[in-house]
């Protein structure tokens, strides 16, 4: 009896409702898996309507057309004599579950429910589906006729083929304290599989890497990761990194951020490793309940013939990416996916010569590279020239990015220059317009229906008016960002229109430093979910990667709006004086707030220790209401934002991400008076005494 066998797993880019083309990568991927030797594919969760589907899982057509793909996969000759692994929405006694669906030579063999429901972070699998809560039962399940006229087993068990014994995971399962690939491994269950829509979050790699390691790591066995890839037509991207270990070993790396649709990982492994391992590791230890795995039986076998001559894959180590490549990446693919299946010509960006811009605008650039080495036909088809060949990534971005300086009399020099020499770095077709006629045409019909003319604070107006006269050239920006993207390409004798892109980081939107509807609001935004101190890591990286030298002084500057008048013809306004507060000291209050989940008061108890030795307890809780002030004055705004790529586990993004209110009391009255308390409260061995709520 053979003994080494040849499995596959995948990272599909499928997309919600778009069921033919998931079809056809569905289609590709077991093609690809046979044509290599496997005997075995698995696909991402949920694969053939796209897991992004959201309330249209409530939708019958949702369930009919995924059982429509199901069957064209069964009736296709590509799936003979090769057991396929899908993901799909079924219906079980009026229950929605999140099933995969295994069958082989047009036979379903079994339906296995998600148990385990993510409900946390961008999840919401509660609200469309229900967890299979009967551990190691199995039911009947009345096919449809359509596929045939049977029942087959549907519930928590395993397939036994002739020579191993195999279980599934699908996605949340994995990072569950009761991972079912415990029970199934002391059941026997010699391979482990995990159908999986994990989206990308700065430094998130590692964790799953960690998570396959470990599933195999304490009782042997085959360990098998497949992913969603690209944009599923909302905020996440899916970043593959499909994956295959054996005994805590890694011994095949898909790729974590790629352009390409479909990418199959393929690996061959010994099966008599795992019993040897845990003969050793486990055999005097195993103790099971009663209760075992129902097992369905399949006259098929994973390995085949005499096998001694077949090379088995061996132990690599994971090439993480840093996360300044992660940002150059993930962000980049996500744009193309959105730019490509918008049906748009290509991206404008309002181009000021900061950090954030410039970050977005070498965001684009990396796309450009991408594309440059890996998908001409799409390119073709974005450009709409089908014998179009770029010469480099410059001249691609020139076809499909635009970049505009809107200048003011309070810009200065050298944001004009450093906009500028970006441009032409990256081979941006690049604007320069100036906007104060637009500007002191809006102030002009103010003034004559309410015979006042508002000035800046330093021309001796009051607060209300200079902050009124900052934002109306914001907005006057926005307006006319969307103009030139309409009518650019028109005006230059190309077809199409541009996206537009937004360019304010995830510690501006946790204040709400900006300005509602100005150029903040864009059709989508790579950098939303990114905080200033990566981004400003991000520059340098892009410095030295790209040859970007005129990065250099963008790092250097101190970032500032340049809505107010400049003093002596240099800058007198910065983003850190205006806030109150650097952005570093954002960045850890934004985590405090989202990740330990701190209000005013705990978050005040960690940050007197935290920042103990720079700050006071007095100006420590002179901070913190600083900001839950800003905080909760803003938070309006997060509900008109643009959608934001997903790259940071504190993002405010509303209603999305971070459901709280957007009206509060911005006074905190019940909670502040807790931090003034904590603070006449007589020093404890030396520090503050910080006592907890209950004490107050």
């Amino acid at each position: 009896m053979g003994r080494k066998v040849t499995l596959a797993t995948c990272s599909l880019n499928q997309w919600a409702l778009d069921f033919q083309g998931n079809l056809s990568r569905v289609l590709k991927s077991i093609e690809v898996a046979k044509s290599k030797g496997a005997r075995y594919r698995l696909g991402p969760e949920l694969e053939i309507c796209g897991y992004g589907c959201a309330d249209h899982f409530y939708e019958s057509d949702t369930l009919l057309h995924s059982l429509q793909v199901l069957k064209e996969l069964m009736q296709s000759p590509i799936t003979t004599d090769i057991i396929c692994d899908v993901g799909m929405p079924i219906m079980h006694h009026n229950v929605r579950y999140n099933c995969r669906v295994l069958f082989l030579n047009k036979k379903i063999l079994l339906i296995r429910p998600k148990m385990l429901l993510a409900n946390y972070g961008n999840n919401r699998e509660f609200r469309w589906f229900s967890p299979w809560t009967q551990p190691r039962h199995v039911e009947d399940y009345f096919l449809p006729r359509m596929i045939q006229e049977a029942t087959v087993p549907f519930g928590d068990c395993v397939l036994s083929t002739i020579d191993t014994c195999l279980g599934s995971e699908i996605c949340a399962e994995m990072w569950n304290p009761r991972s079912p690939h415990i029970d199934m491994g002391l059941d026997g269950v010699e391979i482990f599989t995990n159908s999986s829509a994990s989206y990308h979050e700065l430094r998130k790699a590692e964790q799953r890497v960690m998570l396959v390691r470990s599933a195999t790591n304490k009782s042997g066995g085959i360990y098998l990761f497949a992913n969603q890839k690209g944009c599923d037509g909302d905020r996440l991207y899916y970043d593959g990194c499909a994956m295959i270990a054996i005994n805590g070993e890694i011994v095949a790396q898909g790729a974590q951020f790629t352009m390409d649709d479909v990418e199959v990982l393929v690996a061959t492994l010994d099966l008599e490793d795992i019993r040897s391992y845990r003969g050793e590791r486990c055999h005097p230890h195993m103790v099971y309940e009663p209760k075992h795995y129902h097992r369905v039986k399949v006259d098929f076998m994973l390995s085949v013939g005499e096998d001694v001559s077949l090379p088995t894959n061996q132990p690599i180590r994971w090439r993480f990416h840093t996360p300044e490549e992660e940002i150059s990446l993930g962000p980049a693919c996500w744009l193309w996916d959105y730019l490509r299946r918008s049906g748009q010509a290509g991206f404008l960006l309002p181009l000021s010569g900061g950090v954030d811009s410039s970050s977005t605008a070498c965001i684009v650039y990396s796309m450009c590279v991408l594309l440059y080495h890996q998908v001409l036909e799409d390119v073709q088809r974005v450009v709409g020239d089908t014998s179009y060949r770029p010469e480099d990534p410059q001249e691609l971005c020139g076809h499909l990015f635009t970049t505009c300086y809107m200048a003011t009399e309070n810009s200065s020099e050298s944001t004009y220059s450093r906009a500028r020499e970006l441009a032409s770095q990256i081979g941006s077709y690049h604007i320069n317009l100036n906007i104060d006629m637009a500007v002191k045409g809006i102030l002009g019909i103010f003034s004559m229906v309410m015979g006042k003319v508002p000035q800046f604070r330093v021309n001796g107006g009051c607060a209300r008016e200079n902050l009124a006269l900052q934002n109306i050239q914001a907005r006057v920006r926005m307006v006319l960002a969307y103009l030139f993207a309409q009518l650019s390409l028109w005006a230059r004798g190309r077809p199409g229109g541009l996206l537009v892109l937004g360019s304010a980081n995830v510690d501006e939107s946790l204040t709400g430093y900006f300005t509602k509807y100005d150029c903040s609001s864009a059709d989508i935004n790579p950098i939303g979910g990114i905080s200033k101190t990566d981004l400003k890591s991000f520059l340098q990286f892009c410095t030295d990667h790209f040859h970007l030298p005129a990065l250099r002084s963008v790092i250097a500057a101190p970032p500032t709006a340049e809505l107010e008048p400049l003093a002596n013809g240099q800058v007198s306004q910065t983003d850190e004086a205006d806030m109150g507060m650097t952005y570093s000291e954002l960045s850890l209050i934004g985590r405090l707030r989202k990740i330990s989940k701190c209000g005013p008061y705990s978050m005040f108890c960690k940050l007197i220790h935290t920042w103990g030795e720079s700050c006071s307890p007095s100006q420590v809780a002179a901070k913190v209401k600083h900001f839950f002030r800003m905080y909760s004055v803003n938070r309006h705004k997060m509900t008109t934002v643009t959608p934001s790529y997903h790259a940071e586990n504190y993002s405010p993004d509303d209603n999305r991400f971070d459901l709280r209110p957007f009206l509060y009391n911005t006074r905190w009255s019940w909670q502040f008076r807790c931090i003034d308390d904590q603070l006449l409260l007589p020093p404890l061995n030396g520090s503050l005494n910080v006592a907890n709520l209950v004490d107050l």
